[in-house]
């Protein structure tokens, strides 16, 4: 092979493989010193240069410099040649698919959908495959040979000579990349996502702020008719996304993350040492805080970083009265099960009136004398709903009379 044959080969590589010149001459140069210590049978110190401009070939070692021509090699150590170049080449074209995608690690990718290997999913991304765990794709998602997927490169390895890629679809960062594809506001910094959280395939929550005052930063994020959101929900096959505007001042952080259950500012008691907030809810609104399976509750604990306890007046209260004020309740859902839709139905309703001699559910009756009804006890005997009645005589109930009747 002439020198001008060998460089034009060179060149041809570089386009293919998308390696430099410089790691093709490598390992050329490192392939032909192995084929000639087999061919002359020498040490490792024999070296051998090719010239970059011209395709020389020097040979040399401690002895001094030998000439040789390739096709004096013979069949076997042109093989060996042929193996550790190509060997050398792959290696090379590792490194490079290693550090191109290494700088990618977070960072949103497209690709095509190849094949399955057991669990995983191989994504052709280009120049490279991806691997697609079961654990890194949203529950319920399905995906052919030949349709296109998106996801976050998380994870970038020496595998051999091969380089392995990893990417997810559950990740947080992945809500993120797409709001900066769909929102230009995001790409350009104009608003800032500060924090997301995710149920994958349930439920995000996302805290966005905006550095110009004339820009709304949920709206921005929402687009004209829900266009932009539209649009990272569809990719997100359905997937809830709440955004809510950040701030600096923890109660109205948990206020905001509690959406879409109202919330008053002054009924947040956040704890330092337990790293935790009691929040008080009205009744009506205690399902809402909570959410479905205690979805809303758990991902404003997580937006926050507090762990945040739902209590109505009545459970907050009753609560202090009791022996252990510390306990903690089952609507502290920060870590926990939430109730289920049939325990807070049957909690709503635990008050009932009574039928005709039904006994109040918060009196306990004395046993000489008619039991109380919650509605339309007699008037000689009828005892205080919230008041237990003494044992040897008929309870009178403690009424607050207004001013001036006591006299009359």
């Amino acid at each position: 092979m002439n020198p001008e044959e060998l460089l034009r080969l060179i060149d041809v590589l570089q386009i293919q493989k998308d390696v430099s010149k410089e790691a093709i001459f490598l390992a050329l140069e490192d392939a032909l010193a192995q084929g000639v210590r087999k061919r002359l049978g020498m040490g490792e110190d024999l070296t051998v240069q090719l010239d970059r401009k011209t395709a020389e070939i020097t040979v040399e070692d401690e002895e001094g410099e030998y000439e040789i021509e390739l096709t004096e090699l013979g069949r076997i150590a042109a093989q060996a040649v042929k193996q550790g170049f190509f060997q050398r080449l792959r290696e090379a074209e590792r490194d490079v698919l290693y550090e191109e995608y290494e700088n990618r690690v977070g960072t949103l990718v497209n690709g095509q959908v190849q094949r399955y290997e057991g669990q995983d999913l191989v994504v052709n991304l280009g120049r490279a495959e991806a691997y697609l765990a079961r654990e890194d794709r949203v529950r319920g998602e399905t995906f052919a040979p030949g349709d296109r997927i998106r996801g976050i490169v998380v994870e970038v390895r020496k595998d051999g000579s091969r380089v392995r890629i990893q990417l997810s679809r559950t990740h947080p960062d992945l809500v993120r990349r797409l709001f900066e594809l769909e929102v230009p506001e995001v790409a350009d910094e104009i608003i800032q996502i500060k924090r997301v959280v995710r149920e994958p395939g349930y439920r995000t929550k996302m805290a966005v702020i905006s550095s110009d005052p004339k820009i709304d930063s949920i709206g921005a994020c929402v687009g004209v008719r829900g266009s932009r959101i539209k649009a990272v929900i569809d990719e997100l096959r359905g997937e809830r996304i709440d955004i809510i505007r950040w701030s600096d001042s923890l109660e109205t952080l948990i206020m905001n993350g509690l959406k879409p259950a109202s919330i008053h500012l002054d009924n947040i008691y956040p704890d330092e040492e337990r790293h935790a907030a009691i929040v008080l809810v009205e009744e009506d609104q205690q399902s809402l805080a909570i959410g479905k399976r205690g979805q809303n509750v758990r991902l404003a604990s997580k937006l926050c970083g507090w762990e945040i306890d739902i209590k109505t007046r009545e459970q907050y209260f009753a609560g202090e009265e009791g022996s252990d004020p510390d306990a903690e309740t089952d609507a502290n859902l920060g870590e926990s099960t939430p109730p289920s839709d049939d325990a807070l139905e049957q909690e709503a309703s635990a008050v009932k009136a009574p039928s005709d001699t039904q006994e109040a559910s918060a009196v306990e009756a004395p046993s000489d004398t008619q039991e109380a009804s919650a509605v339309g006890a007699p008037s000689d005997i009828q005892e205080a709903s919230a008041v237990e009645a003494p044992s040897d005589a008929t309870a009178t109930p403690e009424v607050a009379t207004p001013p001036g009747e006591d006299q009359a």
